[in-house]
């Protein structure tokens, strides 16, 4: 076992961590996206493969659920520059971006409204596909639009589904799993938000709650699911289905970004900010990054103080072999969804010859994003949602000024939040600003 000592004395920004310090670390061991595909267990076949697949499930999403109309049953978010924003973080850390900096929705993504909503769902459907086409009753040339109906939910309710989630996994799995009519059980951490468990729960979802942290959650989901031949487990730690639904979103965001006229190559690079948790979502979303852009494309996982689990898993490569705990951290974050204390280990040993690095931002500092943005963009997001936001500032105090460069954050999680909890959180956000500009 390694002591504290040892991991500070081999790693001396662990203390940093440690400490709870807001930090921006650089992976050394980053590897040409090339070299690094090359040597990848996911291809690009296998995100083609995801895509289509999410084609076919179109004309459902259109019947069964009414807010993907508008997109024809695409489940996407737009990009914004968010000029107004870049304004007050200029006022806010004293310095002028030289970048663009843009946010990509995800917090308002249809059906689920979190980064989770493409994993979630897509390992779902490839689920319910698999058992439909297994037992003949949906072909591949058929549309899917029939799968809204009784006699599929018929069907699908003699299997059942489990996962373990802080909150935003849990909702999309839950509503996308019981609208096609499987039983689904959400295990969910202390860290979930009351008002979602709520929700899932009137979505016919059953949920069960814990007194401890993520990983009990997680183990509960995968010891109901062994005992039960017709229950899959969808595992946020280990799973390629939801890491290929996620990748989806890096690949798509290359035709965005053209459709905006935003160039992205080496002379223009593209700098993304990723809200991570367990690491599958913002690890799918930067390996699909990289496949659509290459290096021209630096990709940053972006957490919480109290809880950097993946941070501190790249930084030693223990991975998922080391919890936050391990360093003296509680792992207690307004950013419920990244409440995780030992990051996936899958994603971790897949993604560290991609990424540029992560940073860590404290509560009062999300807070502080929260209220700003509120008030430059009239937008509402959740916490996490503000998680990669200092990101570009940082990056430019370490890489120097780029001013062709496009700097994204990647927004998860605000567009279902209930009015009376988003007043809650803006009041807070509002106080902890004003308490911060009379220091």
């Amino acid at each position: 076992m390694v002591t504290h000592e040892q991991l500070v004395n081999e790693f001396p920004i662990i203390k940093a961590l440690a400490n709870k310090q807001e930090i921006l670390w650089i992976n050394e061991d980053r590897m040409p996206a090339e070299v690094a595909l090359s040597s990848a267990l996911l291809t690009a076949i296998d995100v083609e493969d995801a895509e289509a697949r999410l084609h076919r499930f179109a004309p459902y999403f259109v019947k069964a659920f009414p807010e993907t109309r508008e997109s024809n049953g695409f489940i996407e978010s737009e990009i914004a520059y968010i000029p107004k924003m870049q304004q007050a973080l200029n006022e806010y850390y004293q310095v002028e971006l030289q970048g663009q900096l843009a946010m990509k929705f995800d917090s308002h993504l249809p059906i689920s409204g979190s980064i989770k909503a493409r994993g979630g769902i897509y390992e779902v459907i490839k689920h319910a596909e698999t058992l439909a086409l297994n037992s003949g009753l949906l072909h591949l040339d058929e549309n899917y639009e029939k799968l809204d109906s009784d006699e599929f939910r018929n069907f699908f309710s003699n299997y059942s589904i489990a996962v373990g989630s802080t909150g935003n996994l849990g909702l999309s799995i839950g509503i996308i799993s019981a609208k096609l009519g499987f039983h689904v059980t959400v295990h969910m951490s202390a860290d979930a938000k009351q008002w979602k468990k709520e929700l899932l729960r009137e979505k016919g979802v059953e949920v069960i709650e814990y007194a401890s942290d993520y990983s009990l959650a997680v183990e509960r989901g995968r010891e109901q699911a062994a005992g039960n031949p017709h229950c899959h487990f969808i595992d946020d730690e280990n799973s390629t289905d939801l890491f290929l639904g996620y990748a989806v979103a890096g690949v798509r965001l290359k035709a965005q970004l053209q459709e905006q006229g935003i160039v992205v190559n080496d002379e223009h690079p593209l700098h993304v900010y990723l809200p991570c948790g367990v690491g599958g979502g913002p690890g799918g979303v930067a390996f699909g990054l990289k496949l659509a852009f290459g290096d021209a494309v630096h990709c940053y996982f972006a957490e919480p103080t109290s809880s950097p689990c993946m941070t501190l898993g790249l930084i030693t490569d223990l991975h998922d072999q080391i919890a936050v705990e391990d360093i003296g951290l509680d792992n207690r974050t307004e950013a419920d969804g990244l409440a995780v204390g030992r990051a996936s280990g899958f994603v971790g040993k897949v993604m560290k010859p991609f990424m540029s690095g992560c940073l860590t931002v404290s509560d009062e500092t999300l807070f502080h994003m929260m209220h700003m943005f509120h008030e430059a963009e009239g937008i509402f997001l959740e916490p996490s949602a503000f998680a990669g936001m200092p990101g570009a500032y940082q990056v430019e105090e370490v890489h120097g000024k780029h001013s062709i460069a496009t700097h994204l954050v990647w927004a998860t999680g605000g567009g279902m939040v209930p009015e009376p909890m988003r007043n809650e959180y803006l009041q807070k956000a509002a106080s902890l600003y004003s308490d911060w500009r009379k220091e």
